[in-house]
């Protein structure tokens, strides 16, 4: 069920951009202070009626944390936060308990503490907290080898607590279970994460933005990066070359050859040569393939055909409107974009085909009750309905099989593609479902890589699912509407004709109305070597 419209008011709460909704409210103070000055704004009484859900914020604000410390805790441990001497550990703890975060310790939270004994042949360590002494099993810090971004998650595991902890050290451990008999906690080791990460979700329909987290911690950081920030979306970006494609007269069962190629540049002497993700190239691939599984040469093929200057234009109809590259390198993602900017592109598809300007504020009213503004939700066709709808059911394709698998994890009807940039700088996942699209962001602020293998499946992808699980838990399912002149074939995955009759690789692949395959599979019959091989090969029953 929605929640009520969250209510500022501005007057009685001068601290309101650290409370439960921190990046959103900030995003709406600017706004009003740049249109209606300080005076106005903290002296005049304004009620403002915002877009924001509170429990979804809450929830938006628990699935960026879960995922940002899951990410940095694969990526190995950075040491303690500091050492102290015997003589200093009492001091540490009165100093401790005098602050608001010594008081109070509740499951689930995370808190210092202070080694006070470690153990290799008991595999654990002891740990004093501001309340009492808890116990850290190795199995609860065996994440804790030291960091190599070289060096993939699980290759390397903690067996010895003593090679990752001394006596003095102060850490972070989570409150995980509570001896109620022995007041003593079960504790596991935990980092504070260096790494950011962004996310933002929109109700399709009305563009009211429900959740906007733009940060870890906006106490540390208030820098917005659901909408100050702009990075390079990757893959995400695909989306829009295949829906551009689809509107030149390429179906999901085009055949696209994906082989070396190369584009050579006379005014900057520059030769490239782009290659797929696992630098291999697969033949004769079809375009629905291609999107399911990220291809990047097919993809480059395509924007070649169709053309950059019309890519440009129709990435425009989405509501895109940072600079684009206009070269061959725009179709894997190389101009900079903004969650907000993507997230809402994205909300065409879901929308299909209708563009819908983003809404954080409703109405603002002065302190007599007087409207000073409004804003409704305004649409504008941008795309129409067969396209976008065959959009939303490649990239549920894409969840189904290909890079966005983890999303099937939410067990209802949801579309979604990855983003992954050079050097795993950059991990994204834009997702919709009938009732929302969520955009989610996660990298560095100064463009290290994330790690090994940490793409937008891994890194980002999960942090969708968490949120997205917790907002719809209670919602009835509901699937994507299919627009009238949207049908259905039944066809070969691999030749993209129509499927023979019996065919277990047969997929339902949407297409608009006369654009189906017409000519069935020829089904090869093996020949009398193949036969025979075939039945040598074979394993004994």
């Amino acid at each position: 069920a929605e929640a009520l419209a969250y209510d500022l008011d501005i007057k009685a709460r001068k601290d309101w951009n650290v409370g439960s909704v921190p990046y959103f409210a900030e995003h709406v103070r600017r706004y009003l202070e740049e249109k209606y000055g300080q005076e106005a704004l903290y002296r005049e009484g304004l009620q403002v009626y915002t877009t924001v859900n509170v429990a979804h914020q809450k929830n938006a604000q628990q699935a960026i944390r879960k995922g940002l410390y899951n990410l940095d805790k694969r990526q190995g441990y950075r040491g303690p936060l500091g050492h102290l001497a015997p003589e200093e550990i009492e001091g540490f703890f009165q100093d401790l308990k005098e602050s608001a975060e010594g008081k109070g310790l509740e499951k689930g939270a995370v808190v210092k503490g202070v080694v006070v004994g470690v153990s290799r042949e008991e595999k654990n360590a002891s740990v004093r907290l501001s309340e009492g002494v808890g116990t850290l099993p190795v199995e609860n810090m065996e994440w804790a080898r030291k960091p190599d971004p070289e060096i993939a998650y699980g290759t390397v595991k903690i067996s010895d607590p003593t090679k990752v902890l001394k006596i003095g050290d102060i850490i972070l451990v989570r409150l995980k279970e509570q001896d109620t008999k022995a007041g003593s906690w079960v504790l596991a080791l935990e980092q504070e994460p260096n790494v950011q990460g962004a996310l933002l979700c929109m109700a399709n329909g009305t563009g009211h933005v429900k959740a906007m987290v733009g940060g870890l911690d906006f106490k540390i950081s208030q820098f917005n990066r659901a909408i100050q920030s702009r990075r390079q979306p990757g893959s995400s970006f695909k989306p829009f070359t295949y829906a551009a494609a689809l509107d030149k007269g390429y179906t999901p069962a085009t055949i696209i050859i994906d082989s070396p190629i190369i584009y050579t540049d006379d005014q900057m002497d520059y030769k490239w040569k782009p290659k797929n993700y696992k630098e291999k190239f697969y033949g004769p691939t079809l375009f629905r393939t291609a999107l399911i599984l990220s291809r990047n040469v097919v993809t480059i093929k395509i924007v070649r055909d169709i053309g950059i200057d019309y890519l440009i234009d129709y990435a425009r109809r989405f509501g895109i409107t940072a600079p684009l590259s206009r070269d061959l390198s725009l179709a894997l993602g190389s101009s900079g974009l903004s969650l907000i900017e993507l997230t809402n592109a994205y909300s065409v598809f879901a929308n299909l085909g209708e563009l819908v300007s983003p809404i954080f504020i409703t109405k603002i009213l002065d302190r007599h009750g007087n409207l000073l503004e409004e804003h409704k939700t305004q649409m504008e066709r941008v795309l129409d309905k067969d396209t976008s709808y065959i959009m939303t059911h490649l990239l549920q394709e894409v969840v189904k099989y290909g890079t966005g698998w983890r999303a099937r994890a939410l067990k209802r009807p949801n579309a979604g593609k990855t983003g992954t940039t050079n050097n795993l700088q950059d991990a994204w996942y834009i997702g919709f479902t009938p009732e929302y699209v969520t955009g989610v962001w996660v990298g560095f602020d100064d463009d290290r890589t994330l790690g090994k293998y940490e793409t937008g499946s891994r890194a980002a992808s999960p942090i969708w699912v968490d949120f997205s699980r917790k907002i719809l838990d209670k919602e009835p399912v509901k699937v994507f509407a299919v627009p009238e002149n949207v049908v259905f074939a039944r066809i070969d995955p691999e030749t993209g004709q129509l499927a023979n009759p019996g065919d277990e690789k047969a997929i339902f692949e949407a297409f608009k109305e006369g654009t189906a395959p017409t000519k069935t599979t020829e089904v090869t019959r093996p020949t009398i070597d193949e036969f025979f091989k075939g039945d040598l090969d074979a394993e004994p029953m």
